[in-house]
């Protein structure tokens, strides 16, 4: 986790998706680097088919949002303790922070350049905060895990990690990419539905993985395959002290968890702790 990519957006969780990806460079000694994701100008269409008035005000102005957003990014990375450096400035012997100047820089330039870090950042989806065109950008096209910060303070990160197993590629990728996480934590509890997977591996078995990796990993299994509910998924979570639960992202197809619901999507809409996710 060496190379962290941060949005910097203009709503009341920006902060404390900047204090996690903070926290995240401390435990690392990681290079963030930051931009404002900017959301392009409305176009306001009046009853004349031929009249299209651009919205002029200072929430559109890039220039100044992308100030506001660089100050920000500053003062939160300062408060950290974590160097500013410019762009190119190459490897460090500690945590530092980088303003990336990219102009117009929205969703799609997220997904794109965060095939370059070892991961993405982004705020938790609310109607008051992040955009889940945002998250979904980071999580489908970066091709790497994406660290979801939660709408509250953060007190502590990865001293108890939580793996919610279903037998799916999805996770086992996740578990991949959050190795560092789960290398480092104090306790690593494995969350499985051994009796509902077929012939996919058990929870045991990513037990026996960590362990070999010299991870001692508890295993607690569930009952009527509540590995499948995130409500269930989070209820556990919560009871064992969770502060990261790693989890791969869309183990159903999205369509489907839009029409029917599903664990992803609940945990997107309700985790109280950071969540490391990957599709």
């Amino acid at each position: 986790m060496k190379t962290i990519l941060v949005p910097v957006e203009h709503h009341e969780d920006a902060r404390l998706t900047l204090d996690l990806a903070a926290a995240t460079a401390e435990r690392f000694q990681s290079v963030i680097e930051g931009f404002a994701l900017q959301v392009p100008p409305l176009a306001g269409i009046g009853w004349d088919p031929a009249s299209v008035a651009m919205i002029h005000s200072a929430e559109w102005d890039h220039r100044q949002a992308m100030a506001e957003a660089r100050s920000l990014f500053a003062r939160v990375m300062g408060e950290h303790g974590l160097a500013m450096g410019e762009a190119g400035t190459g490897e460090s012997d500690g945590p530092r922070a980088i303003w990336n100047e990219a102009t117009m820089a929205g969703d799609g330039f997220l997904g794109s350049y965060g095939r370059v870090f070892d991961l993405t950042v982004v705020g938790q989806p609310r109607a008051n905060g992040s955009s889940i065109t945002t998250l979904e950008s980071a999580l489908f096209d970066s091709g790497g895990p994406i660290l979801l910060a939660p709408p509250k303070p953060v007190a502590s990160l990865a001293e108890t990690v939580v793996i919610a197993w279903n037998g799916s590629s999805e996770t086992a990728r996740t578990i991949g990419f959050a190795k560092p996480f789960i290398r480092d934590a104090k306790r690593v509890v494995v969350l499985a539905d051994d009796g509902a997977l077929g012939d996919r591996p058990s929870g045991e078995l990513v037990q026996r993985r960590l362990r070999r990796n010299g991870i001692a990993a508890e295993l607690k299994l569930l009952s009527d395959k509540r590995i499948r509910s995130g409500e269930a998924i989070l209820e556990e979570a919560s009871v064992l002290g969770c502060d990261l639960l790693v989890k791969g992202a869309y183990t159903q197809s999205r369509l489907r968890q839009m029409i029917f619901g599903g664990a992803t999507n609940h945990i997107l809409d309700h985790a109280g702790m950071p969540v490391i996710l990957a599709h």
